[in-house]
């Protein structure tokens, strides 16, 4: 496994050894001695999964504190466009935006920690997500920035016309007006 740095404190991306034949591929995906190997411990206490088509635009979310997730992230079949927000206050990234390809031909995956706003939009026809969460999901404490806010201007790599966004996600408010408590 090795561990590569992004330029924004504590915002790592995770390259695991893959090990193909003519059989296909074996990899770990998770190995809580090999983390903390490099200082990181995380619970994780909760396993989600997503299933979208091309075009879909999943996020900004986050929950807030003491609700808040770190998350490890990957995608199991497909390709899409990981995208975060720091959301850290006192961080020297705050508001700055990360993004990176993760898909299962790359396999890598990106552990986000809490004070993180997360998204992705579909780059493949479908995509399966996959992500682990050190805290349990709670409805009062979910936030969200809208996917284009334009201080952030995220491109999503996804034409206008091809956008697919939940009503929910359509209605969240721009960073300036988000809360935050990180």
């Amino acid at each position: 496994m090795e561990i590569i740095e992004t330029g924004i404190k504590d915002l790592l991306v995770i390259k695991p050894k893959v090990f193909k034949d003519n059989r296909g591929y074996f990899f770990e995906s998770f190995n809580l001695k090999e983390l903390q190997k490099y200082g990181l411990s995380y619970d994780f206490v909760q396993d989600n999964q997503s299933y979208s088509q091309y075009g879909v635009i999943r996020g900004l979310h986050y929950q807030l504190n003491p609700y808040a997730q770190a998350k490890l992230v990957r995608v199991i079949k497909g390709k899409v466009l990981d995208v975060v927000v720091d959301l850290r206050k006192n961080s020297s990234t705050f508001g700055k935006t990360f993004s990176i390809e993760l898909s299962d031909d790359n396999f890598l995956q990106l552990l986000v920690p809490k004070g993180f706003a997360h998204g992705f939009s579909v780059l493949s026809e479908d995509v399966i997500f996959f992500y682990k969460c050190d805290n349990y999901y709670n409805k009062e404490a979910e936030r969200g920035i809208i996917y284009n806010d334009t201080k952030l201007d995220i491109d999503w790599q996804i034409p206008m016309d091809k956008r697919i966004i939940s009503e929910k996600d359509s209605r969240l408010p721009n960073f300036e007006n988000a809360e935050m408590n990180f």
